[in-house]
């Protein structure tokens, strides 16, 4: 097979070659950098249903003639795309194949392949993280020695920054996936009580956690609430005023997840009015002002959208997808379809 595999900004080429090794073996395997500087505003219909891309459509057109397999990561892939005569198989190494037409594909029975849970472990650490700065009040500690504050001066400087442990305290997950059950696995190392809210999976009954049938109920009970769901339009600004006046007071808000769930207006007010104990977030929405608004609180924590950016993330997402090309190439099945009811796989 002739396989052509395009990196990006984020996910580059040399992120992809030692996981394709063993397919240069015996398959022609290219590789392509998308020019970023490309971007333009959507023309089609297709562009339109797609976001999050890097590059142009016309750009992947101009080099795809005679591949069979074609590896992405946030490359735009429309039906001007799709439309090659000798592709077969999509691979984009995304927990959510956002930058590429589903519906296109399945009209023509083009198998959308992605790489789901590449990144759990690593959005799973920061939340532990997350978790550990709030409760410690690392926040307040670290602006105060910026603001110039002395340390070392007293063996009992620590009194003006008491926190919490996270043992004895209770985490709420909402959303139980892939990175829900490995924050859960972290958390009840350091001895929390996990209660889960996620009306679409089941749970093993042998595992330590609780699970609640509304979001309400969670929210009234956990001294920690953690957001992992995927965004879609029917759970835009899931937290708003009421949720947050329904958590615990003095609860504190991570969100490693995605920025629309937030209705961020709703978080600033309950951070004003002390309600919240803090949050601490890894998405926001787009803000023209500089620095955020929200960090004008002591107790937040806030970090430009590093979740899954860590090396091992990027390696394992490029092994997935290679493992599912050797997969393909002997007739074995797939594994993780994205459009797997549009083309019977």
């Amino acid at each position: 097979m002739k396989i052509l595999v395009v990196g990006d900004s984020y996910m580059t080429p040399g992120h992809f070659r030692h996981a394709f090794s063993r397919l240069e073996a015996d398959h022609v395997v290219e590789y392509a950098q998308i020019d970023g500087g490309r971007t333009s505003v959507a023309q089609s219909a297709s562009e339109r249903l797609i976001r999050e891309y890097e590059g142009s459509p016309a750009e992947l057109v101009e080099r795809l003639a005679g591949f069979e397999v074609l590896v992405v990561h946030g490359a735009p892939v429309t039906d001007e795309v799709l439309a090659s005569d000798t592709l077969r198989l999509v691979c984009c190494a995304r927990g959510g194949p956002v930058n590429v037409d589903l519906e296109a594909a399945s009209a023509r029975g083009i198998p959308i392949v992605a790489t789901p849970g590449k990144n759990a472990a690593a959005v799973a650490d920061q939340t532990l993280a997350f978790l550990i700065m709030l409760a410690r009040r690392f926040p307040k500690a670290q602006r105060f020695l910026l603001d110039g504050g002395r340390i070392g001066s007293s063996a009992f400087e620590g009194a003006e920054f008491f926190g919490h442990d996270l043992q004895g305290h209770v985490l709420g997950l909402v959303g139980y996936g892939h990175v829900g059950r490995q924050v859960a696995a972290r958390a009840a190392a350091f001895g929390m009580s996990i209660v889960i809210y996620d009306p679409y999976v089941e749970v093993d009954p042998g595992e330590p956690i609780e699970c609640v049938s509304t979001l309400e109920d969670l929210l009234r009970r956990a001294d920690f609430v953690s957001l992992h769901v995927r965004a879609d339009p029917e759970n835009e600004n899931l937290f708003g005023a009421k949720e947050f006046a329904t958590m615990r007071p003095g609860a504190f808000f991570i969100n490693t997840a995605r920025e629309s769930l937030v209705d961020e207006k709703a978080l600033a007010d309950a951070l004003a009015s002390d309600r919240l104990g803090g949050a601490a977030l890894d998405v926001t929405r787009p803000c023209p002002e500089r620095p955020h608004p929200l960090l004008q609180y002591e107790n937040v924590v806030m970090t430009p959208h590093i979740g899954g950016a860590t090396y091992e993330t990027l390696h394992r997402g490029a092994q997935m997808v290679a493992d599912e090309i050797l997969r393909f190439s002997v007739g074995e099945p797939l594994l993780h379809v994205a459009n797997a009811a549009g083309v019977g796989a």
